[in-house]
């Protein structure tokens, strides 16, 4: 896997974003950690991704009540409304919740980075003012530094943006990292029970599906904002990805190929060879999903630290013309004018 670019050291991020003598000029930013992309085009493909994995959750669905409908009419109606809402509830909320979250403007250039910095600023604000509220309306939250959120709301009263950005960068090198791994076991852990109880493909596809988008929302909503569209897209196509290697480890046989090498004592005890299967297929299966939920946890956490880093790069970054490069500018038109001239008489 290619390395982002963008994941450079905070130390060296910092002093190059807020240093007086090493500040990154836009152009410099530009060069650097802007890339070329349609920026339709991404929103475009994030939304095709939605729908894509919205589908096939929807038809796994249905090809799941139709099996209930064919044991019981009446069980199959029941089953298709409970699945019905399940999807509504489990699949269309978080996706619109991830998607209608802030998220930073980090990709720009020269003339999109004055109104880049501002939107971030605000960004910034009312990420503060969400973790505020959700520490001090919600008992035994546990999820940020109580100090530090005491400190980022002295901040945002005294109209100190710098000490505001110093507090919320604290908060994610810390307590918010720390929660951001407690949820990311958690939610693999469940994965990992649910596919060992399931012992079905379908349904283990389901949860899998299920669970990792549920926990791209709580990280999302713990961090406060979201990725840009082209990496939630990629977390998207990671999803997609997950559901189909689940659905596959799901429909193969793994106990029954693992007891055939445990030799004559267990063929001689048909059961326990049959009990073994199953438990080894569960316990192989839980693994799987498991650690599928585990890498989208992770995959998403570093999105969300790459779109930091940047958007507290470019805070730093000048924006405004230097004297040099004002008078470079002149004496480039000064010296176009005079060619032009001389084109003229020659002419």
């Amino acid at each position: 896997m290619k390395k982002d670019k963008a994941l450079v050291p905070v130390k060296d991020a910092e002093s190059k974003g807020q240093g007086t003598e090493n500040k990154l000029s836009i152009y410099e930013y530009e060069r650097k950690y802007a890339r070329r992309q349609n920026t339709r085009g991404a929103r475009g493909m994030l939304r095709l991704a939605a729908v894509i994995v919205g589908l096939a959750l929807f038809a796994l669905l249905f090809f799941v009540s139709l099996e209930v409908y064919k044991v019981n009419e009446y069980a199959g109606y029941v089953a298709g409304g409970v699945f019905l809402l399940l999807f509504i509830l489990l699949y269309i909320v978080p996706v619109a919740r991830v998607m209608n979250a802030p998220r930073f403007e980090t990709n720009v250039n020269a003339y999109s980075a004055r109104a880049a910095k501002r939107h971030n600023k605000k960004v910034r604000r009312e990420i503060a003012e969400k973790m505020i509220e959700l520490t001090a309306s919600v008992d035994g939250v546990g999820w940020y530094d109580s100090e530090t959120v005491a400190r980022m709301a002295d901040c945002l009263r005294e109209g100190d943006d710098e000490g505001l950005k110093r507090n919320l960068t604290r908060l994610y090198g810390g307590s918010v990292k720390k929660s951001a791994k407690d949820l990311i076991f958690r939610s693999s852990m469940r994965s990992a029970t649910y596919s060992a109880l399931s012992q079905t493909a379908k349904i283990d596809t389901l949860l899998v599906v299920f669970v990792n988008l549920q926990l791209v929302k709580d990280l999302v909503f713990l961090y406060g904002f979201r990725p840009s569209d082209a990496r939630l897209f990629r977390i998207f196509c990671s999803v997609l990805q997950n559901a189909l290697v689940a659905y596959g480890v799901g429909g193969i046989n793994l106990g029954g190929t693992v007891v055939k090498t445990m030799g004559d004592a267990v063929k001689s005890i048909p059961f326990l060879g049959t009990a073994i299967s199953a438990i080894v297929d569960s316990s192989v299966q839980g693994l799987v999903n498991g650690t599928l939920t585990t890498v989208i946890g992770y995959q998403t956490i570093r999105y969300l630290a790459t779109e930091y880093r940047l958007q507290n790069i470019l805070d730093g970054v000048d924006v405004s013309e230097t004297p040099e490069e004002l008078q470079e500018a002149c004496s480039d038109l000064e010296t176009q004018l005079k060619n032009k001239k001389k084109f003229a008489k020659a002419v």
